[in-house]
């Protein structure tokens, strides 16, 4: 519903304190240079039968200023090298070509290049290893320190989120049930269903633990 791709049955949506209107193709290609999506699968969010970097290029659209294809590609350099990739290491490349850690740093580029001030970012390290999940949280991570964007991550693994977060919103059936500084919340959670969450962390607890 943030993104504008679902429609709410009830109530209003409001960013940068007014209410979200996507009525008309010029309102939601302005709001959409302000809000973007990080998806959970990035394999499913590039069309298979283009390459990446032409894709990377068709995002250059949502960008109010014409630039030239050289100072475009620029741009696009600049931001594969924030997530840590090179320009010859996607291009020309289709996406099964690349492995799940790239098409997710991909999808962070590809924010990069409209800088939008919000970004939803749905389970964005649940589909990697271990070795580009890291990689991925210092990459949004640096997008809210050095970009100045808010980052929505949304995650069932609340150990994740108490890294991550500035502030925890814990839901349940669609509700918020409650909310709080990470330290608050997870040190110190009210909620039964917050303290279940919290009990399902994996923990270590044997004489071979340092």
């Amino acid at each position: 519903m943030i993104l504008g791709l679902t429609v709410p049955t009830d109530g209003k949506i409001f960013f940068k304190e007014n209410p979200i209107d996507l009525k008309t193709k010029k309102k939601r290609i302005e709001y959409w240079r302000n809000v973007q999506p990080i998806f959970q699968d990035p394999f499913s969010s590039f069309n298979i039968f283009r390459k990446v970097n032409n894709v990377l290029l068709d995002c250059m659209k949502l960008i109010e200023v014409k630039l030239k294809r050289d100072e475009e590609n620029k741009i696009i350099e600049e931001a594969l090298s924030f997530v840590n990739l090179r320009f010859d290491e996607i291009y020309n490349k289709y996406p099964f070509e690349l492995s799940g850690g790239q098409m997710q740093r991909l999808m962070i580029a590809r924010v990069l290049l409209i800088k939008p001030s919000l970004v939803i970012a749905d389970e964005p390290t649940s589909m990697i290893d271990a070795c580009s999940r890291a990689s991925i949280l210092d990459a949004l991570m640096k997008l809210r320190d050095e970009i100045g964007t808010t980052v929505v991550f949304i995650t069932h693994d609340i150990g994740l989120a108490y890294y991550v977060s500035d502030r925890i919103y814990v839901m349940k059936e669609g509700r918020f049930v409650e909310e709080g500084l990470p330290d608050d919340v997870i040190l110190d959670p009210k909620e039964d269903y917050t303290k279940h969450l919290i009990g399902d962390v994996p923990k270590i607890e044997s004489k071979w633990a340092i």
